[in-house]
């Protein structure tokens, strides 16, 4: 038997739990796992025989408790998925003012910027606390990532946009003749 505790913020909890327990059975049963919740503390004990299910339950939690709404988190079911994150203080001149705007670069004017990185590499992005979590496909997340870090060092957005679409095309063309030598059987 394996067991992992996680602490989440406690006005996540409601959400990991979900109506009726909803959102907690799901992801007990696609996990092979149990969970026990303290919502009082926000601790969550995850316990199982299924240790590749308790890492995957562990990250779909951790994803949950930074802001991702349940069926995004879920998505980390899938294997060439995962969830990265990065601390806006390793950016941030230990300054509340300057945390703000940084965050406030990553989201941008009415969320444009985030949705504009989400739209240009195909994930999703939640900004909470002091946190930005990005999930989608390994390679994906590698450049949303990088994306982010570029616009949190001072990157004027247009040349990581710009960048961002040449990676996508590159992405395209490597998917493209992937999937040409597979059907010439090479």
């Amino acid at each position: 038997m394996y067991q992992y505790e996680i602490k989440i913020p406690k006005e996540r909890i409601a959400v990991l739990i979900g109506t009726k327990g909803k959102i907690k059975r799901e992801i007990e049963s696609a996990t092979k796992s149990g969970l026990k919740i303290d919502s009082k503390e926000g601790d969550v004990f995850i316990h199982g025989k299924d240790s590749i299910g308790l890492i995957t339950a562990k990250e779909i939690i951790h994803a949950i408790g930074r802001g991702f709404n349940p069926d995004i988190a879920l998505a980390l079911l899938k294997p060439d998925y995962c969830i990265e994150m990065i601390d806006i203080g390793d950016y941030a001149r230990n300054t509340k003012k300057d945390m703000i705007r940084l965050k406030g670069r990553v989201i941008g004017a009415d969320g444009k910027s985030r949705k504009t990185i989400e739209n240009l590499t195909e994930t999703s992005i939640s900004v909470y606390g002091k946190t930005i979590a990005i999930i989608g496909e390994m390679e994906r997340v590698a450049l949303a990532k990088r994306a982010i870090e570029n616009v949190l060092e001072g990157s004027p957005h247009s040349k990581v946009y710009s960048w961002l679409e040449k990676k996508r095309k590159e992405l395209r063309m490597n998917s493209m003749l992937g999937f040409e030598k597979r059907q010439n059987g090479k």
